[in-house]
């Protein structure tokens, strides 16, 4: 199983962040072991001071492909989950600097907490809406229409550079409103208003 992660897929996050809105999308990788399921706590590591969530849809790839064609593409993935990207911002901005890759920041462990996957079938029809809430209190809205690249548009372009193959999930991106957690924090997120993502930071 691959876990690719797509960033800066919403323009106004892309801004909040001082980032340009890029013409491709930005991929990176996370590990098997980077996900955290089934509501487990996240115990905040001693390497990082600045850990901060970002909310994202997460497609399930249902088979396997390679330079997909567009008009394909809506027929390799079938089920949807609700995910937090965690990223290290301290880390991740030394390794900028330093024009090295993002792993130590992104790929660690549990740093993706994900809600269990539903049949995109048993969702009305019209965009995906999702949000997350911090202790009660909401901090990221986003929904399939503000998305830069869409579902099968990023099927088609990792599909270019990859093989795609069932099982592999996309984080596609997170919106504008993301943060610092902290220890104590609890996390809840809502797919179509509905409660699909609980996460409590320890």
């Amino acid at each position: 199983m691959k876990i690719f992660c797509i960033g800066r897929n919403y323009v106004d996050h892309a801004r909040e962040l001082g980032n340009e809105v890029p013409d491709e999308p930005v991929v990176f990788m996370k590990p098997p072991g980077s996900l955290l399921v089934n509501g487990k706590p996240f115990y905040y590591p001693d390497f990082s001071s600045d850990i901060h969530y970002e909310s994202e849809l997460v497609i399930k790839i249902c088979k396997n492909g390679r330079h997909i064609d567009p008009a394909f593409a809506s027929r390799y993935y079938d089920k949807v989950a609700l995910g937090i990207d965690l990223t290290a911002r301290d880390l991740q901005k030394e390794l900028k600097k330093k024009g090295l890759p993002w792993e130590l920041a992104k790929a660690f462990h549990h740093s993706a907490p994900i809600s269990k996957f539903i049949p995109i079938s048993s969702l009305e029809e019209g965009p995906i809406n999702f949000h997350l809430e911090k202790n009660g209190e909401v901090v990221q809205r986003g929904n399939t229409e503000q998305m830069i690249h869409s579902f099968e548009n990023l099927i088609v372009f990792l599909s270019r550079y990859f093989t795609l193959q069932m099982n592999d999930l996309i984080f596609t991106g997170t919106p504008a409103g993301v943060g610092p957690i902290a220890v104590g924090d609890h996390f809840r997120g809502y797919l179509n208003g509905k409660p699909m993502l609980n996460c409590q930071v320890r």
